[in-house]
């Protein structure tokens, strides 16, 4: 998102993008119970644009479950997401699901990691919870991808977070952003799963950076109550 109404990213007004996509949802017949926003907002920095993110999201009457990504500026998400029904890297537990948000970003630069002291929180957090079942959301994935470029600014210490995912042993489900594309693979159980973008893509399997031309998406998730979980991608064409 922009501050400017006109913002276009790669050549894609992302605003206008971004509207069609939430129009789209809010025309099918899936009611959902909640929104997770994995990351990259925002492009320019501005306070302005977390504002429109906001004022787009609003009208669903949903809660909004947002991590930054690597092009969000921290302090002004948090202030943006922190007022309800946004959240920003929170917990909720839901029926028989405890949903997590953490941080995997470093400042300055692409690639991320989430640090001791942020998978020590998750930790606790799910100690804490009652929950059958675990959702964690974060911007980097956590795995290779099989695109060089992509795989070169991931996550630096994917195998810790694997390892800390899995020895807390109701982890079912990790999903994330920052690759545009689709990601769908199972890890010792954990389901580890990306979404396209709501703006533009990335070419798969590319080697270096290639957009790709398939159009704007946002993926439907169904947490059931055995711990398994139904996803699909809906690609929303113009």
């Amino acid at each position: 998102m922009f501050a400017d109404l006109d913002g276009e990213l790669r050549g894609t007004n992302t605003q206008a993008s971004l509207a069609r996509v939430l129009a789209h949802y809010q025309a099918s017949d899936w009611n959902a119970d909640r929104v997770v926003m994995t990351g990259d907002v925002i492009q320019d920095d501005t306070a302005e644009a977390y504002q429109r993110f906001r004022d787009l999201l609003l009208p669903l009457n949903l809660r909004v479950h947002c991590v930054p990504g690597n092009h969000d500026i921290r302090d002004l998400m948090r202030a943006a997401c922190c007022r309800p029904p946004f959240s920003y890297c929170a917990y909720e537990e839901f029926r028989d699901w405890l949903i997590v948000g953490i941080d995997s970003c470093i400042r300055g630069h692409a690639g991320g990691e989430v640090s001791a002291d942020e998978l020590d929180r998750l930790s606790d957090i799910v100690s804490r919870s009652p929950a059958k079942h675990v959702m964690v959301c974060l911007h980097h994935p956590p795995v290779p991808v099989g695109s060089k470029w992509l795989d070169s600014v991931g996550l630096r210490n994917g195998d810790e977070v694997l390892d800390r995912l899995r020895s807390l042993n109701r982890v079912r489900l990790a999903t994330f952003g920052h690759i545009h594309q689709e990601h769908d693979a199972e890890h010792d159980g954990i389901r580890i799963v990306g979404t396209p973008s709501t703006c533009r893509q990335f070419k798969p399997g590319s080697e270096k950076f290639a957009v790709d031309d398939n159009p704007p998406a946002y993926r439907k998730f169904v947490l059931n109550p055995d711990g398994s979980v139904d996803t699909e991608v809906i690609w929303v064409g113009e």
